[in-house]
């Protein structure tokens, strides 16, 4: 149940800085809807329903069922149309087939010794397997999953740009971390999820400051172009490290515990980088470490 904050805590200034927040954050986000064509009315409807779908789940009063009324108090709804919404099914999200199977072959792949060659880098893998046993690409999608065929991911992962075949059919892994090139499917999961998980944080760290999760960002609104290219180099190299290296953990974790008993949790850490022209960065945009 989410906490909701005190009368005290809630005030027109506060308010404001609320909206402002939300205000920045979403124009990217209109910006991507109108480049598909989606319209004000179908994100008007969207909205209405989560309203209605995150009071009901998150807001509840102890030992009370939620009813309409209060629904339509607490997000302004008319009451009529979270009777409809409360009984409307959510569409399910559907994670695309190579993130779900694709990702642990990913994990496998630049982790396990058994498939990274001297230098810690993953091996270039024959398509085929092999008459030895030895590493292919074949037995690592197989040690994934047996429901997937190792074909139907190498045709995806080739037109996406995750992998290339070489004159030898050999696969490379063209990506230090999962993250396809082309395929406008997964990036916009990832564009989801990501988005999703750093707003909660940052949504978390707002309510509950005793307890804050890592959020942090370097800012520089007037940097020279050239300048700006070797931090966005740098950023990538240093980013691509962090992410191996708490993969590398986090796969070594999951197979000492996966037998032992406890609560379970999901984990999502990343990294970002963004420029734009000086002229168009906000005045608030002094330079800083937050």
């Amino acid at each position: 149940m989410t906490k909701t904050p005190s009368s005290r805590e809630i005030s027109s200034t506060s308010n404001a800085l609320v909206l402002a927040a939300v205000r920045r954050l979403l124009r990217p986000l209109v910006r991507l809807l109108l480049r598909y064509q989606i319209g004000y009315p179908a994100i008007a409807e969207l909205l209405k329903a989560l309203y209605v779908d995150v009071a009901e789940k998150e807001f509840r009063l102890e030992d009370k069922a939620q009813s309409d009324s209060r629904l339509h108090v607490l997000t302004g709804i008319h009451r009529r149309d979270v009777k409809r919404l409360r009984h409307q099914t959510p569409e399910k999200i559907e994670v695309p087939l190579n993130i779900s199977v694709g990702g642990q072959a990913v994990s496998r792949w630049t982790t396990d010794p058994d498939w990274l060659d001297d230098s810690g880098q993953p091996i270039a893998l024959p398509r085929r397997a092999q008459k030895d046993g030895g590493p292919s690409f074949d037995r690592l999608v197989s040690s994934i999953s047996k429901d997937i065929r190792p074909r139907t991911l190498l045709d995806e992962w080739l037109r996406i740009g995750v992998v290339a075949l070489d004159d030898d059919d050999r696969v490379h892994l063209q990506t230090s971390a999962f993250i396809p090139r082309k395929g406008f499917e997964e990036k916009l999961y990832y564009l989801g999820r990501n988005l999703h998980d750093h707003i909660a944080a940052c949504d978390h760290n707002v309510a509950e400051p005793e307890d804050a999760w890592f959020e942090r960002s370097v800012n520089y609104p007037s940097l020279l172009a050239e300048d700006v290219e070797i931090l966005r180099q740098r950023a990538a190299e240093l980013g691509s490290e962090t992410l191996l290296t708490l993969n590398a953990m986090a796969v070594e974790m999951k197979e000492k515990s996966k037998h032992r008993p406890g609560r379970r949790e999901r984990v999502n850490f990343g990294a970002y980088f963004y420029k734009e022209p000086a002229s168009e960065a906000l005045p608030q945009d002094d330079e800083d470490e937050s």
